[in-house]
């Protein structure tokens, strides 16, 4: 960080508790094993289910994904109300798997048109709250390799029994893939050399959540309409921090999902990854007047590569665009909240 650039704000961070919320707000998946009470209790509740499947050129597992959670948890026990691909627009296979299967597709661009359009993950998830109907809307990664009926239930099981969680978030070991076999890590590795670190120095209690930047959650329309989302890397990490600010530590929850394999990522594109992270949470900083920026932050990722002794800088631009919150726009006002349109 230029010193150059940017301000801090001297005030030293308050010692936080959190040893309450802790015990009181992580949950192990198996403490929702009981399925069918979870579909009685969300029907006793009068609640829809929503999941949303981000996609971008996940032929290779977004088959079983569909199949094994629409078996379990749509067919067998009615938790989920409806499941959907929304996609940033696949060149292989992904939405013809994903139709065959009975997921609802949706190409991301199609719709909210008149809001125009960004590809990313952020911009899926975004445009999910106009498409689904649920008033729970659940967020699962489709290139996970060992999916299971948990990284749903585990996840939908707090909210619906417990009304004051608005948001839960996975955590899991997360095995790097080497020739020799499978070794058990802990957080990601963009989590524990930028995230914690960060959320230790500006949101303390924002460091109890162990994988802030997992891929799987779920929360409450009612609070995730009310938020902006980032269409690329940054947008987990602004949906911690925005309701943690509004609603407190004690509205976030988070479920162990015991193990996640999927393929990972070159540290390169780690690289790009914290980049943009680092942009949002920037930016959330300066919201909060935590930090006071002297200009704009540059939009410009600079990477190396070498070949044959010769070294070339490529450049990457990481603009972290943000979607306001969809409650702002009409067309969702009118389809959701029709008394407010």
């Amino acid at each position: 960080m230029n010193p150059e650039t940017t301000e801090f704000n001297q005030a030293v961070p308050q010692a936080v508790n959190t040893s309450e919320w802790l015990a009181s707000r992580t949950f192990h998946h198996s403490n929702f094993w009981d399925v069918k009470w979870l579909v009685e209790e969300k029907q006793r509740q009068g609640l829809k289910v929503s999941l949303c499947l981000p996609t971008l050129n996940e032929e290779a597992t977004i088959g079983q994904e569909i199949i094994i959670l629409k078996a379990e948890l749509a067919d067998r026990y009615p938790l989920l109300d409806e499941i959907a691909v929304v996609d940033s627009g696949s060149t292989d296979r992904t939405c013809e798997i994903a139709a065959s299967f009975g997921a609802d597709v949706y190409i991301a661009s199609d719709h909210l048109t008149e809001c125009g359009n960004h590809r990313g993950k952020g911009e899926n998830l975004w445009k999910a709250l106009y498409l689904l109907q649920g008033d729970i809307i659940v967020y699962v990664d489709t290139d996970i390799k060992n999916i299971h009926p948990r990284f749903v239930y585990g996840l939908v099981g707090p909210l619906i029994q417990n009304p004051d969680i608005q948001y839960v978030k996975a955590f899991y070991d997360r095995p790097l893939a080497f020739s020799g076999g499978l070794r058990p890590t802990g957080g990601g590795r963009v989590t524990e050399i930028l995230i914690r670190p960060l959320f230790s120095l500006f949101y303390p209690e924002l460091a109890s959540i162990l994988q802030p930047l997992s891929g799987e959650y779920a929360g409450r329309r009612a609070i995730l309409e009310q938020i902006p989302f980032p269409v690329g890397y940054g947008v987990e990490t602004a949906m911690l921090i925005d309701i943690y600010q509004r609603h407190g530590l004690h509205a976030l929850a988070q479920t162990d999902l015991d193990r996640r394999i999927h393929r990972n990522q070159e540290t390169t594109a780690l690289g790009r990854m914290a980049f943009g992270v680092l942009r949002t949470f920037m930016s959330r900083l300066q919201q909060d007047e935590k930090i006071a920026l002297k200009g704009m932050l540059p939009s410009i990722m600079r990477q190396f590569e070498v070949s044959e002794g010769r070294y070339r800088q490529i450049e990457h631009i990481i603009e972290e665009v943000e979607r306001q919150p969809i409650l702002e726009v009409e067309a969702y006002r009118q389809k959701f909240h029709p008394d407010r349109s």
